[in-house]
C-alpha cells in the first residue's frame, strides 16, 4: 500500500510504500486515547473566554526574561522594564497563534480526514477533529488577550510579521530531498506539541500577572496534556510507516525542527527592546550578552528532552546519520 503525506505547504502529494503495516484491530488496541472524557472538560466546551481586567502588576514573570537580568536592564526605569514584559507577552501570544494556525491545525487536519497517508486507527481520527477545535479556541481566545493588553497597556505589540520559526520551517521545507517533503509538517507538529513548555507551568502560578492572563495560560496547559500523548503515539505510527530510505533522509532535520520552536526569537526580542526605548548599541550588547551560543544550545537540550526521547524509542537515532545531527546540533553528547 502507498503511504502518502499533503504537504500542507505546497499540497506535494507523496507516494511511499508502506511498511510494517498494522491492522485495523491491533492499531486500535495500541491507542489509549485521553480524549474520551473531552466533551467534559475540555476547555472550548465548559470555560468562558478570558477577560483582561485592571489586576496585576505586571504582564510576564520577570525570571522568565533573560534580557531583564542584564545590567543595562536591571536598573532601568520601571517603564522600560514594563514594555519589555509586555513585549514578551506579546511575542508568546503571537507566536503561540502563529503555531496554533500555522503548523497544528493543517496537520491535524489532514489527519482527521484521511489524508495523512498512515493507517490510523478510527479514534485518532476522531481525536484529530478535537485538536483541531481545540487549537482553533487556543487562537482565538490569545488573541483576545492579546486585544485586551493592547488596550490596557496603550502599547503597541512592535513584532515581525511572522514569527522566525515560520521563515525557518520554511527553509526547511524548501530544502528537504523532494521524495520526503511534507514529512517536514507532521514531524515538526510532533516536536512542537510534546516539548512541555515551562511558561504553560509557571505563568499560571504567578500572582503577580492579571488573573486573564493566568487563566488563558491554564486553559492551553489542560488541552496541551492530552495534545502530547496523541503526538507522541503519533510518531510510534508514523516512524514505522516510512521506508527505510525516508528514515535516513529525514532524520536528520529533526534537530533543525526542535531548534525552529525552541530557539529565542532574536528578531522579535530586539525589536522589543527597541520599542521599551533602548538604543541599537544597547540592544546589540544585550542580544550578544544574553544569547550566546552556547547557552542557546544549552536552553533548547533541556528543554528537548522529551522530545528526543520519543525519537529515541521509535529508534531514530538508530541511523548514522540522524545520529550525527542530533550530536552535531548539541542536542545529545
Amino acid at each position: 500500500m502507498a503511504l502518502q503525506f499533503a504537504s500542507t505547504a505546497n499540497r506535494t502529494v507523496l507516494a511511499r510504500r508502506h511498511q510494517n503495516r498494522l491492522d485495523q484491530a491491533s492499531a486500535e488496541a495500541d491507542y489509549r486515547s485521553r480524549f474520551r472524557t473531552w466533551e467534559r472538560i475540555a476547555t472550548v466546551r465548559n470555560n468562558p473566554m478570558r477577560v483582561l481586567d485592571t489586576d496585576g502588576e505586571l504582564f510576564f514573570s520577570p525570571e522568565l526574561v533573560p534580557a531583564l537580568s542584564h545590567p543595562l536592564l536591571a536598573q532601568a526605569e520601571p517603564h522600560v522594564r514594563e514594555t519589555v514584559l509586555v513585549h514578551r507577552l506579546y511575542e508568546y501570544l503571537k507566536f503561540t497563534i502563529d503555531l496554533e494556525q500555522s503548523a497544528v491545525i493543517p496537520v491535524t487536519g489532514h489527519i482527521s480526514r484521511g489524508m495523512s497517508g498512515l493507517d490510523l486507527p478510527e479514534p485518532m481520527r476522531l481525536d484529530a477533529f478535537k485538536i483541531v477545535t481545540d487549537e482553533a479556541w487556543h487562537a482565538q481566545f490569545t488573541y483576545e488577550i492579546l486585544r485586551g493588553v493592547r488596550d490596557r497597556t496603550r502599547i503597541a505589540p512592535a513584532l515581525p510579521d511572522t514569527p522566525t520559526f515560520t521563515a525557518e520551517l520554511a527553509r526547511i521545507h524548501e530544502e528537504l530531498p523532494s521524495e520526503i517533503r511534507g514529512l517536514d509538517e507532521m514531524l515538526f507538529a510532533i516536536v512542537s506539541e510534546t516539548l512541555i513548555s515551562s511558561i504553560l507551568d509557571e505563568l499560571p502560578q504567578d500572582k503577580r500577572l492579571p488573573e486573564g492572563v493566568r487563566d488563558m495560560v491554564a486553559d492551553h496547559a489542560v488541552d496541551e496534556a492530552k495534545h502530547h500523548s496523541y503526538f507522541s503515539t503519533l510518531l510510534r505510527f508514523l516512524w514505522p510507516a516510512m521506508t527505510r530510505k525516508e528514515r535516513e533522509l529525514a532524520g536528520p532535520y529533526i534537530p533543525q525542527l526542535i531548534f525552529a520552536f525552541l530557539e529565542p526569537d532574536y528578531t522579535s526580542t530586539a525589536l522589543g527592546l527597541g520599542a521599551a526605548g533602548l538604543g541599537s548599541q544597547e540592544v546589540e550588547q544585550i542580544m550578544s550578552d544574553v544569547y550566546s551560543r552556547e547557552k542557546v544550545v544549552d536552553d533548547v537540550r533541556r528543554g528537548a528532552a522529551p522530545t528526543l526521547q520519543y525519537f529515541v524509542e521509535a529508534g531514530a537515532l538508530e541511523h548514522g546519520a540522524t545520529l550525527e545531527a542530533f550530536q552535531e546540533s548539541g542536542l545529545i553528547a
